[in-house]
Parts: structure tokens; C-alpha cells; sequence
């Protein structure tokens, strides 16, 4: 890995259910030095939670099981309220971005989104933590 060397990998979640861009952002966050946690759906997320504290947390809004905004109540009332929270979808819906916000959410990505954008997002929100 190049650049300054890190003492721990920080440790990211990405819940997403598409494929394609769940390995996207995986690769992506990996090549950043970042340590990757992934789940496919809701219930994954959940069981992730569970047993792991994730330094920042991405998630899809729709999923399977259990929806973005019921992974993102998880996290800020159940674990860390001061861990960030990126939201991804592909709706931009006033109401669903509000929500997701007063929910707590820390970012709202609309898809489809650069890669960059995300890595970007990611620094600042771990920057500032």
C-alpha cells in the first residue's frame, strides 16, 4: 500500500443488493487501504451489526428484508449514534432524503454515482469522526 502507512484499517460496512455495485465500491474503498465488511441484503447488514462495529456504515435504501432507513435506526440507536451513515438510492424523493435524515443519516448519494464521489464522501466523513 502506498502513502502513509495506517496503524488499523478502518472498517467499513456497504450494504447494497445490487451486485455490481456492491463489488464496486468494495474494490474501490479496498484500493483506498480500507478494511471492507459487505452484505447483500437487510438481514446481512443486521447480522454484520451484530457482531461487528463498523467505523462508517454505506448503506442501500431498498433492500431486501430490511430497508436502508431500518439499517440506519440500528446504528444510530442501537450501536453509535456517532458512527456516519451514507445513504445510496436510486430515488431522490424529498420525503425518503428528510426521512433518512431525521433518522440520522450523515450523507445521501443518489445513484448512479462516481466511484470518486463515494471514496471522497467516505474521507470527509471519517475525517471529521
Amino acid at each position: 500500500m502506498e502513502g502513509a502507512p495506517r496503524t488499523k484499517s478502518q472498517v467499513i460496512l456497504i450494504a447494497e443488493d445490487e451486485a455490481l455495485v456492491l463489488k464496486m465500491l468494495s474494490y474501490r474503498l479496498q484500493k483506498e487501504g480500507y478494511t471492507i465488511l459487505t452484505a447483500s441484503d437487510g438481514k446481512q447488514a443486521l447480522e454484520c451489526l451484530r457482531a461487528n462495529t463498523p467505523d462508517l456504515v454505506i448503506t442501500d435504501l431498498m433492500m431486501p428484508y430490511h430497508s436502508g432507513l431500518e439499517i440506519l435506526e440500528y446504528v444510530k440507536k442501537t450501536i453509535n449514534a456517532r458512527i456516519p451513515v451514507i445513504m445510496l438510492s436510486a430515488t431522490g424523493q424529498e420525503q425518503t432524503v428528510l426521512k433518512a435524515f431525521s433518522l440520522g443519516a450523515d450523507d445521501y448519494a443518489l445513484k448512479p454515482f462516481s466511484p470518486n464521489e463515494i471514496v471522497s464522501r467516505v474521507r470527509k466523513h471519517l475525517a471529521s469522526k
